[in-house]
């Protein structure tokens, strides 16, 4: 019987998709540590983790085992996938799955901070009635700045307009812009005419310290900054210096450098004491309906790798979409993409007068893939045979 290990709360259906296809199920609220996490893997063929857990080179070494990681967000930067690779792990998340609920959620800050909500209610909560219209802005005839126009930026630019917005974006690849939206040559011409800037960049390494003082400089007076994208993109610092110099109106930030392991443990941030300012403990995309659709969408994606060694949508293998079998047995066969690999598969097979029933090649910068229907299991020699060829990172059968 196959195991998985579900951490992070990940969403119940994902447990009970695993549970009906005949893997054992262990599941834990919280993350785990590096050391923490190679003790728990032992014996696991399939991982899922969210955004706290990281997957280091020291974790897949310690494994070998480990077969498979389910990456239950958008995100994959905790997890070392060039390694991963290289160790014959495959990589899957879920990349539009919870688009809507971050949209939403950044929708919701826009208007919250151009009204002041979040200072409006501070006051309330201490005693003090302060109704007035300063400072307090319809979105109508705003622009929006959208830094980072993907599958959440194209999408927030949509909403935004349909609520009137004038949307600008930049994006260091060429993107089609959606409605009315303009694309911007530069950052700085677009955070110089935008009344809300709004950060959805990847997590490449590229990114770390990507928006600073410098980029906040260029923001215009009384602007508003938005970040739901990742925590090491923006320096908080910074924005504090600029939104207690009156330079900034107001702020949302969702997620942060460093963040607590689980719920429930403590988190002190600097920015809690600004006045318009919205708080999120990294919640854009947690909401039930999104949780739900990554868990059927990402635990499919292992099961279909699992029983059918099909690779749709891993982020580190050759891509391959594979349906039921046609023969008694599959082999799929990952090895480093050098000339002549798949000859050498079918030298092995046509050895033992073994007929094959299908077969497919994929390969992708360093990696190849081939996976062979065959009309009979293999002898144990046939299958070591394949092992011991030059290059191979991984061989599967399965039945089929």
């Amino acid at each position: 019987m196959p195991k998985a290990l579900l951490l992070e709360n990940i969403h119940p259906f994902a447990a009970q998709s695993l549970r009906d296809h005949g893997f054992e199920v262990e599941t834990r609220s919280g993350a785990l540590a590096e050391d923490e996490l190679i003790e728990a893997l032992d014996g696991v063929d399939v991982l899922g983790v969210r955004s706290k857990t990281t997957v280091t080179a020291r974790v897949m070494d310690a494994r070998p085992g480990l077969t498979a990681v389910g990456c239950f967000c958008i995100g994959t930067n905790q997890v070392d996938l060039e390694h991963a690779g290289q160790k014959g792990i495959a990589v899957f998340n879920a990349p539009y799955s919870n688009t809507r609920s971050v949209v939403e959620l950044v929708i919701s800050d826009i208007v919250c901070l151009m009204r002041r909500i979040p200072a409006h209610t501070h006051h309330l909560k201490h005693g003090l009635w302060d109704k007035s219209a300063k400072g307090s802005h319809e979105v109508r005839g705003k622009t929006l700045g959208i830094v980072g126009y993907g599958n959440i930026g194209s999408q927030l630019s949509v909403l935004a307009e349909a609520m009137g917005m004038h949307v600008v974006f930049y994006d260091l690849e060429e993107k089609l812009a959606m409605g009315n939206a303009q694309r911007m040559s530069t950052l700085n011409a677009l955070l110089e005419q935008s009344d809300a800037v709004s950060l959805h960049v990847d997590g490449r390494k590229s990114n770390v310290g990507f928006f600073g003082e410098d980029q906040f400089a260029h923001m215009k007076q009384d602007a508003i900054f938005i970040n739901l994208s990742r925590g090491f993109v923006a320096d908080l610092d910074a924005l504090k210096r600029h939104l207690d110099s009156g330079h900034l109106s107001g702020a949302a930030v969702d997620v942060f450098p460093t963040e607590p392991k689980k719920s429930g443990d403590s988190f002190i941030t600097p920015l809690a004491d600004e006045d318009n300012m919205i708080l999120t403990p990294h919640i854009g995309g947690s909401t039930l309906e999104a949780q739900e659709s990554i868990g059927h969408f990402v635990s499919q994606r292992l099961l279909d790798y699992w029983f059918r060694a099909s690779t749709t949508m891993s982020v580190n293998m050759p891509q391959m979409t594979l349906r039921a079998g046609t023969g008694e047995a599959r082999i799929a066969h990952l090895h480093v993409n050098l000339p002549g690999m798949l000859a050498q598969v079918n030298q092995i097979l046509g050895a033992e007068n073994i007929n094959v029933t299908a077969q497919s090649l994929s390969t992708e910068g360093d990696l190849g893939y081939v996976v062979t229907d065959v009309s009979q299991m293999p002898t144990q020699k046939a299958l070591q045979a394949l092992r011991d060829v030059h290059g191979t990172i991984r061989m599967r059968i399965i039945d089929l």
